[in-house]
């Protein structure tokens, strides 16, 4: 058994004659597998295990600012202590029989169990779905709210008033947007959770932009301008929390 610290952003190539049947714990920090074929693999927090024989994984990165540690338990009892020096130092290609594994896929998970890449994209779809529903509930009740004091809702002054159906419709398509957003994030980036708070806040406040040039009475505006932010208030946190589950 030994220990490889990884500095913020090293990565460090699997040596077949030293990671031979091992299986990695990651004790601090997060380490991100790299595949054959260099595609990046999942991001994996503390406490998470993982085989590397047959797994296709050709390398470890460390997609953050501080060190990672990953214990690594090998047939024969070792204690090694391996420190990454550089961010990005050049490393010795794999080894010709890791170079022959045809297996490219990964099993990666707690060390008390595998999860596949399904079940791994499963929890923020879900905890998508229920918010969605509850994005969609919330922003049409706000709206009857709304209409019940007086508010018209008539886009431009003088035209056919929004109907609830119409907001409820738009909120849930723009909800599952952000669900697909999010899903996409968790699958290509090492930091998905940030990613999309950085991605979503931006464009919540760009959808606040056509109710200022609406060209409708100050209420509805108003109105218009709080019912976007409803379901962001709802969608945004929720999601967020999903991803940050989902990659410590």
């Amino acid at each position: 058994m030994w220990t490889l610290a990884l500095r913020g952003g090293a990565r460090v190539a699997v040596a077949a004659a030293q990671w031979c049947d091992a299986f990695g714990v990651v004790t601090r920090g997060r380490v991100q597998l790299e595949l054959r074929g260099g595609e990046l693999g999942p991001v994996l927090g503390r406490d998470a295990g993982f085989w590397l024989r047959g797994t296709g994984v050709r390398a470890l990165r460390n997609p953050d600012r501080r060190t990672a540690r990953v214990r690594i338990v090998t047939p024969r009892a070792r204690t090694v202590t391996w420190q990454s020096t550089h961010p990005y130092p050049n490393h010795r290609t794999l080894e010709d029989d890791m170079n022959r594994i045809n297996n490219s896929g990964v099993v990666a998970g707690p060390a008390s169990g595998r999860i596949s890449h399904t079940q791994r994209l499963r929890r923020p779809v879900g905890t998508g779905f229920v918010a969605t529903l509850a994005a969609t509930v919330a922003t049409t009740l706000a709206a009857a709210l709304a209409q019940a004091v007086g508010v018209d809702f008539e886009v431009p002054d003088g035209g056919e008033s929004i109907p609830l159906s119409g907001f409820a419709v738009v909120t849930g398509f723009f909800s599952v947007v952000g669900v697909v957003l999010a899903v996409a994030l968790l699958h290509w980036s090492a930091r998905p959770a940030s990613r999309f708070v950085w991605t979503a806040v931006p464009l919540t406040a760009i959808s606040l932009a056509p109710p200022l040039f609406s060209g409708a009475d100050t209420a509805t505006t108003i109105a218009l301008l709080g019912l976007h932010l409803v379901p962001a208030t709802v969608m945004i946190p929720t999601l967020a929390r999903s991803l940050r589950t989902r990659t410590d």
